[in-house]
């Protein structure tokens, strides 16, 4: 593809960025900054909307840039694993999954994250089940052990 029908198209830029707290420092100012996005406007815009949400709360973002250097953005919900160290008290998680225990939550703890990550929208179509088992191999993944 040549250059021109490159910047033809609208790219999309995946970031993880803190809720409330958006500023035009590094991540979000070079990577929007090199689109030709303002990354001042992105910040307020991104800071008024994630008001209602707990200040510092990672939101994963996709900002889509068009041609013309005009941007939309859409917020997910926080990651499991956030909920899941949030949920066993614990700051991180383990270097030896399946070797070292650093936490536990109950099956509850489980749903609850589900229902939460249930909301987002490429996970609609999939029941609660499927989604609590997501849930729980992410726990796997950070050393927490899920109780019944």
């Amino acid at each position: 593809m040549s250059k021109a029908a490159l910047k033809a198209r609208a790219q999309v830029v995946r970031l993880l960025i803190q809720a409330g707290k958006a500023a035009p420092t590094p991540p979000v100012g070079p990577a929007l900054g090199a689109r030709g996005v303002k990354s001042m406007d992105f910040c307020k815009e991104f800071n008024a909307r994630t008001a209602h949400i707990e200040s510092g709360v990672p939101t994963p973002t996709l900002i889509t840039v068009q041609p013309d250097r005009s941007f939309t953005f859409v917020t997910k919900t926080p990651p499991a694993s956030y909920f899941l160290k949030k949920a066993a008290g614990i700051e991180k998680g383990t270097g030896k999954p399946g070797h070292e225990i650093t936490g536990t939550i109950s099956l509850k703890h489980v749903y609850e994250i589900a229902k939460i990550k249930a909301t987002d929208e490429h996970m609609k179509h999939l029941p609660l089940e499927s989604v609590a088992r997501m849930v729980v191999g992410s726990a796997r993944s950070l050393g927490v052990q899920v109780v019944p």
